[in-house]
């Protein structure tokens, strides 16, 4: 990289305002002229600022500065600057006047022909750098409308390892492209490649849904799903060990892609599939990332490829993955972490246009409220089209099934709501959800995707960390007690969570205007998981009860309105040694344990029966406020235990009445019945299914211990 030595400082920090640092041991200057070639004009200067170091001079210039070509700003002395792309690329103007809405960046490649575009307007020269087996050859790209660049290279060019080189404010970096979809191993450049050649197989759609509410959810590493030494795989850990079928533990029963078939589950929510840093393609074993380190947004990773170095065994094998998942009937829900880059000064985005895809506090500093040192400002228009761009790659090229938005409270809700839009015109049934947590990012409160905005993104589901607290405890707490751990304190707001976080009466407000906006979940990839958490938080008690605990809040999520979410292994005490972050950590901690699925096979079909039990009937996912209003209540019963009244209902299924019983409590209870009559046991202590277990008469019902039950009536 060349370095540029420089007297003084000078930079374009709006379309017509330069600020221009002279260092105190370079002294003043009373005025300075902009000059372009053989042209010139006087700066007017507006203030001057004394500075730790510097003295500061705010100018204005009175001609049109066309950002991209070469200026100099010379002061009394006749010295000399170059006139550096400052935080112009920052203002609302820069916004508009470079926006480009064309949808061929990157590169188009036929046999006849590939062509190169990249979006840079602070560059004053562009280089295409195409790589050869002894070197490479550099081309001279030509600047176009709206900043874009581009060259046309005539010939067959598949396979060719390409970057870019750009010069912005006199240094020169190579970078790789933005918008690549092929890259050589570990990413280190990007690769022409055709894509009709991983297309060979008409791709089978997911399943439709009728409603966001038929999804359950269930969220898993593609390296942990089979990595385990008794997953029954043989292409461990890759994407193509999640197309073996019939793969069995050694105690012969089933794991991988036929046990998430079995398990009854509609979607799988992958952890981020996109390239990502800090695991070696070429060595995978070597270390483990959960991978929200992105480096290359549309590229899959090469960790899960049989051949990283093969730019088409990614491609095609992920597509063989997402194929196989679809026709066991699995929907396929990508990770996307849009809200940050890996290494923010490394970026592509940061080399090619500084500081513009990235937010900055009002001292001009970076800021920070993803806590890994960058936060992607997508309220500006090349940001949001970028996020756009890649969503519809996904969808249409990949043909997932959805979107999870790692830290979306990042986001300002217009993106989010354009991605629902883009999304809609290809398949509207592809789900959209996301972490709306409230991070400290400078844009104005008003304007991030976070759950006190949710009214504001219709269709767009949220974390609900009030269900996740309510039920379990505080996740950032190890001892604190949700209603499922024994804590009766909040009996009312965990009946509001139940009802799916929605409005009790026509005029309320509560968190969410929809059913459908509420992601239901105890445990995820983040922080302890509810086994461990448990065996803190109630280490007292025995572990058969804990147990109990487990179970009744895997089954409050699966029969609770909204959209319920399993961490993979939950539904078998998924434990990580009591590692609480374990983004890192080697498999035998993040692997699913299969033998442990075997060892706690009761579970494994309790949570199989109410899975079957939410499928079967629609009042246990009711789409709209609206039916929830209608057809759900909660009866008087002795505490702790919660009775919720599904009534009116046969619309919706072969029952037309349906009670719902929690009892956290330790000790047996006796509750009084809305009606008399049969009432059929759908789900009793240790059972669950949607076909009667047994039958029950009289007025009043036995609850056991730390349980849940479901009563049904045709």
């Amino acid at each position: 990289m060349l370095k540029i030595e420089r007297l003084f400082e000078a930079y374009l920090d709006g379309m017509d305002y330069i600020v221009v640092l002279l260092p105190h041991s370079y002294g003043v200057s009373s005025q300075f002229l902009l000059r372009k070639g053989k042209q010139e004009w006087q700066l007017q200067v507006i203030h001057v600022h004394n500075l730790p170091g510097f003295t500061k001079y705010e100018c204005k210039a009175s001609e049109h500065i066309e950002i991209g070509t070469p200026y100099l700003v010379v002061d009394d002395r006749e010295n000399e600057t170059d006139l550096q792309i400052g935080a112009v690329i920052r203002t609302k103007e820069f916004d508009e006047a470079y926006y480009y809405d064309g949808d061929d960046l990157g590169v188009t490649y036929t046999a006849q022909e590939s062509i190169f575009k990249v979006w840079s307007p602070p560059a004053s020269l562009m280089k295409l750098r195409v790589y050869k087996e002894d070197g490479y050859i550099d081309h001279d790209m030509t600047r176009r409308e709206n900043g874009v660049w581009s060259y046309r290279l005539s010939g067959d060019w598949e396979g060719a390892r390409y970057t870019f080189v750009v010069c912005v404010n006199l240094v020169w970096r190579e970078v790789t492209d933005p918008y690549v979809k092929a890259i050589t191993a570990n990413g280190e450049h990007g690769v022409v490649i055709n894509m009709e050649r991983t297309r060979e197989k008409q791709t089978i759609g997911c399943p439709s849904l009728v409603n966001f509410t038929d999804a359950i959810i269930y969220e898993a590493h593609i390296r942990d799903l089979t990595v385990h030494p008794d997953s029954g795989v043989l292409q461990k850990g890759r994407y193509l060990g999640m197309t073996e079928t019939q793969t069995m533990s050694t105690k012969g029963t089933t794991t991988g892609l036929s046990y998430l078939k079995e398990l009854g589950i509609t979607h799988l929510e992958l952890l981020p599939f996109n390239h990502f840093g800090e695991v070696d393609e070429q060595n995978p074993k070597a270390t483990y990332n959960w991978g929200y380190n992105p480096l290359h947004f549309n590229a899959p990773e090469g960790s899960y490829a049989t051949n990283p170095t093969d730019p088409y065994s990614r491609i095609i094998e992920l597509k063989q993955m997402i194929e196989a998942l679809h026709e066991s009937g699995i929907g396929v829900i990508m990770d996307v972490v849009y809200n940050h880059v890996y290494i923010r000064e490394e970026s592509s985005f940061e080399k090619l246009v500084p500081g513009y895809y990235f937010r900055h506090d009002a001292n001009g500093m970076p800021s920070n409220g993803t806590g890994v040192g960058n936060d992607i400002a997508s309220e500006r228009r090349m940001v949001r089209k970028f996020i756009l761009d890649s969503v519809q790659y996904w969808l249409q090229e990949y043909g997932v099934d959805g979107f999870r938005f790692d830290l979306m409270g990042i986001l300002d809700w217009g993106t989010m709501n354009e991605v629902r839009r883009v999304v809609d015109a290809i398949r509207p049934d592809v789900l959209i959800l996301g972490e709306g947590w409230d991070l400290n990012t400078p844009l104005p409160a008003d304007q991030k995707a976070t759950l006190g905005n949710a009214k504001y993104m219709p269709r767009i589901a949220h974390f609900n960390d009030r269900f996740r607290d309510y039920i379990k405890g505080s996740t950032f707490s190890i001892f604190d007690q949700g209603y499922a751990f024994g804590n009766c304190s909040h009996l009312d707001e965990v009946k509001r969570v139940i009802r799916g976080s929605v409005p009790l009466q026509p005029h309320d407000t509560d968190l969410f205007a929809e059913p459908e906006q509420t992601v239901n979940y105890v445990e995820s990839h983040d922080n302890h998981t509810m086994w461990d958490k448990l065996s803190q938080s109630n280490g007292e008690e025995s572990e058969a009860l804990r147990k109990h605990r487990h179970l009744l809040a895997t089954a409050i999520t699966l029969l609770s309105q909204g959209i319920p979410f399993l961490h993979a292994g939950q539904e078998f005490y998924r434990t990580k040694q009591g590692i609480e972050n374990s983004y890192n950590s080697p498999d035998h901690i993040n692997q699913i344990d299969w033998k442990r699925k075997d060892q706690n096979s009761a579970a494994v079909e309790y949570v199989k029966g109410l899975i079957r039990l939410r499928r079967s009937h629609g009042a246990f996912r009711f789409a709209s406020t609206k039916l929830i209003q209608k057809h759900c209540s909660f009866l008087a019963a002795p505490a702790p235990i919660i009775l919720y009244h599904l009534h009116d209902v046969a619309a919706f299924g072969q029952w037309k009445e349906i009670l719902v019983l929690f009892n956290t409590g330790v000790d047996p209870k006796v509750v009084k019945l809305p009606s008399t009559g049969e009432w059929q046991v759908l789900v009793n202590e240790t059972e669950s299914g949607s076909l009667p277990i047994t039958n029950h008469e009289g007025e009043e019902f036995a609850v056991a211990p730390v349980s849940a039950y479901v009563l049904a009536k045709m």
